[in-house]
C-alpha cells in the first residue's frame, strides 16, 4: 500500500530473513526452489493487499496451466520482499510501488536484483473522506480545511485529536510526517492489515459516519464505497525525499516488477513470461473483486479471469 519510506514489519512467512549488520551474505545464493535440479519451479513473493495477490494468482494459474511450472508462494513485507528477492529467496516480485533506497541498492550497486518492466497499472496512495461527507462539506477535500472538521473525526483511539486511519505498519506511509509538517491536529492510528481497514471502512460508511483514511488505488473498495480525495500540497519531484520533511501529497507511480538477477538471466520460459505479464488497473480490479467480495479463492477468480482473457494473455506467452 506505500511509497517511500516504512519501518518493516517482520514477515508474514517463516523465512528468516537474513539481513542487517552482522548477517551472513546470502545476496550470491541462489533460490532453494527455481529450477532446482531441473525441477520447474517458480517462487512469488506475494503482497499482503489484494491486489498484489490478483497478480500472483494469475500470473501463478497461467504458469502451472500454461507452462508447467509449479508455482511456490511467499508472503513478506514489502521491504523484506527486497532482501528475500536479491538473495535468492523469492524469484519475482510484481508489484512494488517505489523503494529508491533498495533499488539503489540491489539493482544499481550489487546487481542482485534486476527489472521486470512495468506492471501495467499506475498507483496513488492519498488521504480520502467518503463522497458523502464530501458533499456536506465541500471545503473538506482541501488539507488547509482539516483541522476545521478535526472534531467529526476524532474516535477513541486518537483521543483528543481527529484520527487519520492507515492500514499496516509495513506499509510505505508518509503519515506521520505529514501531520506534523502541516500542523494537522490528527492522530495516525493504524488498523492493522488492509482487511482490517476495509472492515471499519464500511462499518463507518454503514453507519454514514465520518472518516479520514489512508487510500491507494487501484482498490475494489471505491466500487462500494465511494471516496473523495484530499488534495495535499502538489507532489514535485524530490518534496519526499527526506522522511522527516515531507510535506507533499503521494506521486502517481507506475508500478514495477523485479526479478532476481540470476532468475532473469537462468530462468527460462517462466522468466521471459513475468516480463512480459502486464496488464490494467481494470484487469486487477476484476480479479481483487472476485477474491475479496464474492469470497473466491485466488485459484478459482484467476481461472475465470484466465477463462474470458486469453487475448490478453496469449500474449504474455508468445
Amino acid at each position: 500500500m506505500r511509497v517511500r519510506t516504512t519501518a518493516a514489519v517482520a514477515a508474514v512467512s517463516s523465512l528468516a530473513l537474513l539481513t542487517g549488520c552482522g548477517a551472513a551474505d546470502m545476496t550470491k545464493q541462489a533460490s532453494p526452489f527455481a529450477n532446482a535440479q531441473g525441477a520447474k519451479t517458480v517462487t512469488l513473493s506475494v503482497q499482503s493487499w489484494v491486489g498484489a495477490q490478483s497478480n500472483v494468482a494469475v500470473a501463478q494459474y497461467l504458469l502451472e496451466h500454461e507452462l508447467g511450472y509449479r508455482v511456490d508462494t511467499v508472503q513478506v513485507d514489502e521491504v523484506p520482499a527486497w532482501d528475500a528477492l536479491s538473495q535468492g529467496r523469492v524469484d519475482a516480485l510484481l508489484e512494488d510501488w517505489g523503494h529508491p533506497e533498495q533499488e539503489q541498492r540491489y539493482v544499481k550497486d550489487k546487481k542482485t536484483i534486476a527489472r521486470g518492466g512495468e506492471l501495467g497499472v499506475t498507483g496513488h496512495i492519498g488521504w480520502y473522506v467518503p463522497t458523502y461527507l464530501a458533499k456536506q462539506h465541500p471545503d473538506i477535500t482541501n488539507w488547509k480545511n482539516l483541522n476545521k472538521y478535526a472534531d467529526l473525526f476524532r474516535t477513541p483511539e486518537s483521543g483528543d485529536k481527529g484520527q487519520l486511519m492507515d492500514g499496516s505498519p509495513s506499509y510505505v506511509t508518509n503519515d506521520k510526517a505529514l501531520v506534523k509538517n502541516l500542523k494537522l491536529d490528527y492522530q495516525v492510528v493504524f488498523a492493522g492489515s488492509e482487511a482490517a481497514q476495509i472492515t471499519q471502512i464500511r462499518q463507518f460508511a454503514k453507519e454514514k459516519k465520518p472518516f479520514l483514511t489512508y487510500w491507494y488505488s487501484p482498490q475494489w473498495l471505491f466500487e462500494k464505497v465511494p471516496m473523495t480525495e484530499v488534495k495535499l500540497p502538489p507532489y514535485k519531484e524530490g518534496c519526499d525525499a527526506d522522511p522527516e520533511k515531507v510535506a507533499c501529497a503521494y506521486p502517481h507511480t507506475p508500478l514495477q516488477k523485479y526479478l532476481n538477477a540470476d532468475f532473469a538471466k537462468k530462468g527460462g520460459k517462466a522468466a521471459a513470461f513475468l516480463k512480459k505479464f502486464t496488464w490494467t488497473t481494470e484487469d486487477q480490479n476484476e480479479v481483487s473483486l472476485m477474491i475479496a467480495e464474492q469470497k473466491m479463492s485466488p485459484e478459482e477468480a484467476a481461472k475465470k479471469w484466465v477463462d474470458s482473457h486469453e487475448s490478453t494473455w496469449r500474449q504474455w506467452l508468445s
